[in-house]
């Protein structure tokens, strides 16, 4: 015997529609109240908003008065959102520091609301980072060379080299510098690379020890890198395929908060897929709470490097190293935008033109594609 279909008066489908309009609810659980699959309600909803309210033959004076409240809140809506879409559509996917750029007053969007629809932090709109002095840019210029040839070496063995070329300088002063270029792994540094303490950072253990990589889009390594420019500097975040050695995405920012990282992840995706493992160092930006909620959310699972153990990020620092001495150190960006045209050319040679002995002198691209 078949099951009877449920029937519902006009005035009940009404009280429901306008439950789901005003939307302080979902529609998840108004059908869950009312009894009615969720499909219906979207149905008897988009219904309502074509026809009005004639479509369910309401005559209630009283109904018709709070229809008409309700449509005008609506209208209301619908203008804000169309404006607010008019207002995405002029924006391309960009970085961090182009979206600071397009945050300015308008009339109809306050700024809280930009930054929202941007998914950048309020906060780092007003963030104005302190330029280093002469003297520490050189330092820190060539702290990054020693660093990237020798990821082992500590704050220590940092200081000594640095006092057999020449200058004087302690140990907390080579500590202090480390945490402003992010060198992580040597030096965990306060509010820059440190893991987070509490429910707000949390470790995951490395998921790559004696793992088999065979496969693009099986393992992804991010991490950030310092970036000289002849009279400053900038950040890196990237994110490269583990098995094909291919850049995925990359951005440049002036600070090391987590904003540019949650980008790159989410372009990369975008453009991608969703990797199996994703692999990282220990840093706040990695740990944060919105950096593992997006990435969970993603169907990813989150891998992390040991304290201290460069190596187990090898892939992203392997290309850190290729970077610099292939491109970086060859130039003096004179700004952030020469710096950004430079690196983006690099990485698009990189994963276009140069081979790969380990895979048989494929390039990075050819390997993806062909294994992919």
């Amino acid at each position: 015997m078949s099951k009877k279909r449920r029937e519902f008066s006009n005035g009940l489908k009404f009280t429901i529609v306008l439950e789901a309009i005003k939307g302080q609810r979902q529609i998840s659980e108004i059908a869950a109240e009312y009894n009615v699959h969720p499909n219906q309600i979207t149905t008897w909803k988009k219904q309502f908003i074509a026809n009005g309210a004639g479509v369910f033959g309401v005559k209630s004076d009283d109904n018709t008065q709070e229809l008409e409240n309700t449509q005008e809140d609506l209208f209301k809506k619908i203008g804000q959102q169309q404006y607010e879409i008019d207002w995405l559509k002029k924006l391309e996917p960009i970085g961090i520091m182009e979206k600071r750029k397009m945050i300015a007053p308008e009339p109809k969007i306050s700024l809280s609301r930009q930054c929202e629809l941007i998914k950048l932090s309020r906060s780092s709109l007003y963030y104005n980072p302190r330029s280093a002095s002469d003297k520490n840019l050189g330092i820190m210029k060539r702290l990054d060379e020693i660093y990237t040839d020798n990821l082992d070496f500590g704050s220590r063995q940092l200081r000594n080299v640095l006092r057999r070329e020449g200058h004087k300088i302690n140990r907390k002063r080579v500590q202090r510098l480390m945490r402003i270029m992010g060198i992580q792994t040597l030096y965990p540094g306060k509010n820059l690379s440190k893991p987070g303490i509490g429910s707000e950072h949390k470790i995951y253990p490395y998921l790559l020890r004696k793992l088999k990589i065979s496969r693009p889009n099986q393992v992804w390594s991010t991490g950030i890198t310092y970036i000289r420019l002849e009279y400053g500097f900038v950040y890196l975040a990237a994110i490269i395929d583990w098995y094909s050695k291919k850049i995925l995405n990359g951005e440049l920012s002036t600070t090391m908060d987590q904003e540019f990282c949650l980008s790159i992840y989410r372009r990369a995706v975008n453009l991608w897929g969703v990797p199996e493992i994703l692999n990282s160092d220990q840093g706040s930006q990695f740990t944060s709470k919105d950096y593992r909620k997006m990435v969970k959310e993603s169907g990813a699972k989150f891998s992390m490097e040991g304290k201290g153990r460069p190596l187990d990020n090898i892939a992203i620092e392997r290309f850190w190293r290729t970077l610099k001495y292939g491109e970086v150190y060859l130039k003096e960006y004179q700004s952030v935008n020469e710096a950004r045209t430079g690196i983006n050319t690099y990485i698009e040679k990189y994963n276009s033109f140069r081979p790969h002995t380990a895979q048989g002198i494929q390039t990075p691209d050819e390997v993806y594609r062909m294994a992919a």
